[in-house]
């Protein structure tokens, strides 16, 4: 027989389960669906806008974007599979992150290159036209969602996100970071 305090703890944490159940399952696809339609549709605006010349470091930040946003819906998707008991290939999409972060890397290393290269397309005049803030913007956002990835929760947005920070007095590791660490999804 279950003592009172034990049955409220095993509610509680299915609680807890089903809530996160809940909101993956609208998380993963809003993910997906920024990956795949509002960046996509943001670039071609932008390429029937603007010169090619005047877009190399835009359209390279997006794709920076789309890439991480992609990773980002995956594992989201993989932990409700998880909470679901879908069954899932999990050494396969460990190894799919980890190599996909060393690609992050490489793709962030390559930001001032091709800032350098934007600008010398336009003969090493600063862009006149508003591309270069929301090129700088779009890179940006993508170091930002790297590191909300891979290293530190960045994005604060349910109240037990609310709760550790005011428990702990920081931001919470990332939960990829921490999977990966462990070996585990």
């Amino acid at each position: 027989m279950i003592s009172e305090n034990n049955q409220h703890n095993l509610n509680e944490m299915q609680t807890r389960k089903q809530k996160l159940t809940n909101r993956l399952k609208w998380y993963y696809p809003l993910e997906r669906f920024h990956a795949l339609f509002t960046f996509p549709v943001l670039a071609i605006y932008a390429v029937f806008h603007y010169s090619i010349q005047d877009l190399v470091f835009l359209l390279y930040g997006f794709v920076l974007i789309i890439f991480i946003l992609w990773q980002g819906q995956q594992y989201w998707k993989l932990k409700l599979y998880r909470l679901t008991d879908v069954d899932f290939d999990e050494k396969k999409n460990l190894s799919w992150f980890t190599t996909a972060k060393k690609i992050n890397v490489s793709l962030i290393a390559g930001i001032p290159v091709v800032f350098l290269l934007q600008w010398c397309l336009n003969d090493w005049n600063m862009l006149t036209n508003d591309t270069l803030g929301w090129a700088i913007v779009a890179n940006t956002f993508g170091i930002l969602e790297h590191i909300n990835y891979y290293h530190t929760q960045l994005m604060v947005d349910n109240p037990s996100d609310f709760s550790y920070i005011r428990k702990h007095k920081k931001l919470k590791r990332a939960s990829l970071a921490k999977d990966l660490y462990e070996h585990k999804l």
